[in-house]
């Protein structure tokens, strides 16, 4: 059980991985469809690139949005309204006419005058409710066909034209007038019939309704069918007009059938298969190339944490409307990784991402090609994440090739310009605005996962910071020597092409430690007093060693990063405080080394060794005493030499030609401090 346990343990962080790996599988798959998807790639107007292609199976033809749209149009243009009759209206005016007409018209009048101006009336009053008179103006045009419904009965039908407007009335009550020679009397009638017609004819907007429904179900999505083993499709064949059609409804067919349980799981194993092979492929190149980031769990972690919310984020706008589909702003997840690792890591993390997001999309070739050049883009134009003109600038590259590429592919694929859909250029401008969102989600991830990218190097590099102002303050001449470190450190690695901003905030804060003793460091020693004068050899070799160790506890009270305190950790190595080990030596021969020695590690990075060499020949320079350029370039090669020979940069990846480089920039750096001129023969 014991050596279970130890094995476990010692294993763990592989166990680990292992079930990182297993979660996020199964996790981007349950995110992913489970139907069938169509094994074969086509474009309008393109040949037929496969063999020839026989229907798999009996399917239907579907119309095209197009073409069901226009029906539509087709049947409502062409659907019956049906209108309500109020019979009891004509005969309550008709009522009110023989009571209006004798108080409108005088007694003067003969009978016979009276009975004929009477008759005249009432005909008029018939004929205006023989065409209908409308109870509120509506939209429709004279040409649609109405039914006239009493008692929920049809009765008649015509067109909307026959019916009377109420604005419409006037003119029409004068022309009857004129034409039952009334004309003398003409506004004694049109006041009378005003007072009292009313409308009889409303919409009835129920059956109106229900009767076009019943139209508009009666439209069916197909309009064919291809039986099993009929040719389709030729090779070579261009695919266009009707055989595009049948190609897309066999596509929407294979897509949608119903998938029996042994089908779907077959299908479940097939994409776990391809979502495993991808993110396998994506630990063996952190194992070979990110040895740094593959030991470390929660980096690998934040990797696939990343791509689980693109493929999740993705998903949602799909299942949504995946005519968003571009609002997604895949470009974030290299920026961000390039923020926190590098660029090569955030690029294969993405193109990796990607191919995984080609199985939930529509078109998904031209939709990888634009999101993998966009990442191209993001890797080779966002540098100095903290600038922000930078992430600026590199932004609306971003949008501009978005726009370029998905206008070529619809030309490609339409042939013209004339049906483009401006809106997609929108998604594509959200899309940048949104990509924007970086920063602060940089932020949110400094805090969950405990990394810290270059916008927290920034924060650190101030002076003004209480730690470094508390530096400054209790140990001057060690502040002092570390901004001369990190302009040195600075400098050496943009020589080498390392993270030059990394190396200046770890130079600054290399050496805190020596707050808790700052006398005991000869750069602070502004008496001219020294207090190991008092103490054997022994005891000033472990103040001077403990100051890494003080370092160490004073970053993390701090909260400083990890890859801060590994620059505190790391800058002196394992190296002898040669010094006193000699001093020591000369009282006794059987000392032990070790006691002598700082406690390590041995500086693993470009960054840290570059600390090491810049802090030992920087601490050194100072005894130099009437430097030359020679003495210079002598004093340079014999002190990082000799930390070549102790094995101080066996775990960095750094190389001689790198080391050469670092060297020359030193040289360089220290002629410009002491102001040398050039030695002229004499």
């Amino acid at each position: 059980m014991k050596d279970l346990l130890n094995s476990f343990y010692k294993r763990h962080s592989l166990i680990y991985k292992g079930l990182l790996f297993v979660l996020t599988t199964f996790l981007i798959v349950y995110f992913f469809p489970k139907s069938g998807k169509f094994k074969y790639n086509f474009e309008n107007g393109k040949p037929w690139q496969s063999e020839n292609l026989y229907a798999p199976f009996d399917f239907a033809i579907k119309k095209t949005d197009e073409e069901l749209e226009a029906e539509r149009k087709e049947v409502a243009d062409k659907a019956a309204i049906y209108f309500d009759i109020d019979d009891s209206v004509e005969g309550a005016v008709k009522q009110a006419y023989s009571e209006q007409f004798n108080i409108v018209f005088p007694d003067s009048l003969t009978h016979l005058n009276r009975d004929f101006l009477l008759k005249q009336g009432d005909y008029i009053i018939e004929d205006v409710y023989d065409k209908g008179i409308l109870d509120k103006p509506y939209t429709y045009t004279d040409s649609d066909n109405i039914i006239f419904l009493k008692n929920r009965s049809q009765t008649s039908a015509g067109k909307f034209s026959n019916l009377i407007a109420q604005e419409t009335l006037r003119n029409f009550l004068e022309v009857e007038i004129d034409t039952y020679r009334l004309t003398d009397y003409k506004s004694e009638f049109l006041s009378l019939f005003f007072d009292i017609i009313k409308p009889n004819v409303s919409l009835n907007e129920t059956i109106t309704n229900n009767a076009l429904e019943e139209e508009l179900s009666k439209i069916t999505p197909y309009r064919g069918s291809i039986e099993r083993e009929t040719l389709i499709i030729s090779k070579g064949e261009v695919v266009e007009g009707e055989k595009l059609k049948i190609l897309r409804s066999l596509e929407l067919e294979y897509q949608s059938q119903v998938w029996t349980q042994a089908n779907y799981n077959w299908i479940l194993v097939a994409y776990t298969l391809l979502v495993a092979l991808a993110l396998l492929m994506l630990l063996l190149f952190l194992r070979k190339y990110r040895l740094e980031v593959y030991n470390n769990n929660t980096k690998v972690t934040f990797i696939f944490f990343n791509i689980l919310l693109m493929v999740f984020v993705t998903t949602l706008v799909v299942n949504y409307n995946s005519e968003y589909l571009y609002l997604v702003p895949i470009a974030i997840l290299p920026l961000t990784l390039k923020a926190f690792f590098d660029a090569r890591l955030g690029l294969f993390t993405h193109v990796i991402t990607v191919l995984l997001l080609g199985f939930i999309v529509t078109n998904s070739y031209e939709y990888m090609f634009l999101q993998i050049i966009a990442g191209i883009v993001t890797i080779l134009t966002v540098s100095e994440l903290y600038k922000r003109a930078n992430l600026f600038i590199s932004v609306g590259q971003i949008t501009l090739i978005y726009i370029v590429a998905y206008f070529a592919f619809f030309v490609i694929h339409e042939g013209s310009v004339d049906n483009i859909n401006w809106e997609t250029f929108l998604l594509f401008i959200l899309c940048g605005l949104a990509t924007l969102f970086v920063l602060p989600l940089i932020y949110v991830y400094e805090k969950l996962f405990g990394l810290v990218s270059d916008v927290s190097l920034l924060e650190l590099s101030d002076t003004n910071s209480k730690l470094l102002k508390q530096l400054s303050n209790e140990a001057p001449g060690t502040f002092h020597h570390s901004l001369n470190v990190a302009n040195l450190a600075e400098a050496s690695a943009n020589e080498i092409g390392a993270n030059a901003m990394l190396s200046r905030v770890g130079a600054l804060y290399h050496d805190i430690g020596k707050m808790k003793n700052p006398t005991y460091f000869t750069e602070n020693q502004s008496t001219g007093i020294n207090p190991h004068d008092e103490l054997s050899p022994k005891e000033s070799a472990d103040i001077i060693i403990d100051h890494v160790i003080n370092g160490i506890e004073l970053a993390k009270k701090h909260n400083l990063p990890d890859r801060i305190i590994d620059f505190i950790r790391t800058h002196h190595g394992t190296n002898l405080v040669y010094y006193f080990y000699i001093k020591e030596l000369d009282k006794d021969k059987n000392i032990d080394r070790d006691d002598f020695m700082y406690p390590g590690p041995r500086p693993f990075s470009k960054e840290t060794a570059i600390l090491m060499m810049c802090d030992s020949v920087e601490a050194a320079s100072k005894s130099l005493k009437e430097p030359t350029s020679s003495k210079i370039d002598a004093f340079v090669e014999n002190i990082i030499n000799k930390q070549i020979e102790d094995e101080q940069f066996l775990n960095a990846n750094i190389t001689f030609k790198e080391i050469q480089s670092i060297k020359k920039v030193l040289k360089h750096k220290l002629a410009n401090i002491y102001h040398l001129r050039i030695e002229y023969p004499e």
